[in-house]
């Protein structure tokens, strides 16, 4: 299989001397910049620019026909998403500082340290990137659609944030650089992942690591394979995961588990696009898309000192933020009637009807295991389910209604939020404050008088009882 073309854009060579554009290709490409152009005559330049669109260009300053700053000049003009970087002969202050002013993004002098020059045309990259996700979002967010809403049929959901967050996915998912996913265990982060590496149209697999639990050699031995010989026990050569993910993607769930040690590993993967096998001094190249996941709070990991701060700022250029099922209990409807379909047809019964009060019971539930604890749920009871209406007693069960335990987070989560019941200047009367959590408990559970009773940990006849005397 041929490599992919990177970066996804080309970049442009001008320059007069044939050697020139040839040395300037052939590291470049040494350094996994595969995807280049070129151009001998500058009066060609800026036809080529209408005709294709360019990622960078490498312009010498010192042209016959048209000079590299006239052409500066007319790019910065008619194509200022482009950046530009200057390449002389001449090392004059002046001429860099006037380049610079007029809109070049770098000027190096020949001959050029090879480092210098794929690292200067890598960062060009990664900002030509950035202003196309930005005009991305822009038309996103103006038009409120989706492009390739089939990406996400995974995914179900119908909520405005989860929707705005595709429209980011969009945005970014053809570009090389690694995207962060945050949120709760059970959110779906490895499905946000997997749609990230559908829409990047790569050729390679996706390829899952979970990174909890491993030490910073078997960390090592995982990712990036070994060499016969390198260890104890490696009797044959072992390839690594960066190397299955070849053209493809490489997702690493729960990094936030890493050590130190492996954290610096990452970290030159990232930024070098090189890794050593255990057991070899020879380093190979990746050209695999990054994705990391994990469900800790990684800038508080970042800030103790836990999480390196170079490696969390580089994660950080794409950040994806999966909110948890109980800030989006919107989709509550759509999730249980999708599960419950789902699990009809695996387990090969008739699809139910469920009571009409299961989504009201499920809505006063905090979810700490998110969509992945309802989908058990409703699995579980469709496990049990013989036959007409799905039964109300395992969720009863499985939240713990006996003693309204499930109301514990509830009551956490209202000391951080203003009370619906509040007090000023004088307290109520017990009367009254009885009065105001019946009123309370019959909101929250939408008129429904069982649930509500369990809420006030009371019996369904005590509290009829007590909306009589309010007649």
């Amino acid at each position: 299989m041929s490599s992919p073309k990177f970066p996804s854009l080309p970049v442009f060579l001008v320059d007069d001397e044939i050697q020139a554009l040839q040395s300037f290709e052939i590291t470049l490409r040494g350094g996994g910049i595969n995807n280049i152009i070129s151009c001998q005559d500058s009066e060609n330049v800026i036809p080529i620019l209408s005709e294709q669109e360019i990622g960078v260009i490498l312009l010498d300053l010192w042209m016959p026909k048209v000079s590299g700053e006239e052409i500066l000049s007319k790019v910065v003009q008619e194509f200022p998403e482009i950046p530009i970087i200057i390449i002389t002969g001449v090392d004059k202050v002046e001429t860099a500082v006037r380049c610079m002013k007029n809109g070049a993004f770098d000027y190096m002098v020949k001959p050029v340290e090879k480092g210098r020059l794929v690292t200067g045309v890598g960062l060009a990259i990664e900002l030509r990137e950035l202003r196309h996700e930005n005009t991305l979002l822009k038309q996103r967010v103006l038009s409120k659609e989706l492009e390739y809403p089939s990406a996400f049929s995974e995914i179900i959901t119908e909520n405005e944030t989860m929707v705005s967050i595709f429209q980011y996915i969009e945005a970014i998912a053809k570009t090389s650089q690694p995207v962060l996913i945050t949120g709760e265990t059970g959110t779906g982060k490895e499905l946000i992942a997997r749609a990230i590496h559908n829409l990047g149209g790569h050729e390679g697999s996706f390829v899952p690591v979970n990174a909890a639990g491993l030490d910073d050699q078997i960390f090592a031995d995982t990712l990036f394979g070994h060499r016969r010989g390198a260890f104890t026990g490696a009797d044959t050569i072992r390839t690594g995961m960066v190397e299955q993910a070849s053209n493809g993607t490489l997702f690493l769930d729960e990094i936030g588990d890493l050590t130190v040690t492996s954290q610096v590993k990452l970290l030159r993967l990232l930024q070098e696009h090189e890794y050593l096998p255990l057991g070899s001094d020879v380093p190979k190249r990746s050209n695999s898309r990054v994705i990391v996941a994990t469900n800790q709070d990684i800038h508080a990991l970042q800030k103790s000192g836990k999480f390196r701060k170079d490696l969390y700022y580089r994660l950080c250029t794409h950040h994806v933020h999966i909110p948890p099922l109980r800030e989006r209990m919107d989709d509550l409807l759509i999730l249980v009637e999708h599960f419950i379909f789902e699990a009809s047809q695996e387990l090969k019964k008739k699809q139910p009807s469920y009571p009409k009060e299961l989504i009201i019971l499920l809505g006063t539930y905090n979810f700490p295991g998110n969509i992945r604890e309802l989908k058990s749920m409703i699995y579980d009871a469709m496990s049990n389910h013989k036959s007409g209406m799905l039964s109300m007693g395992i969720f009863k069960i499985a939240l713990g209604l006996e003693n309204w335990e499930v109301k514990k987070v509830r009551e956490q989560k209202s000391l951080e939020k203003e009370s619906s019941i509040s007090f000023k200047e004088s307290l109520p009367t017990l009367r009254q404050a009885e009065q105001l959590l019946v009123s309370e408990a019959l909101k929250r559970s939408k008129g429904n008088q069982t649930i509500a009773a369990k809420m006030l940990g009371i019996t369904r006849q005590a509290l009829n009882r007590r909306l009589k005397k309010r007649k």
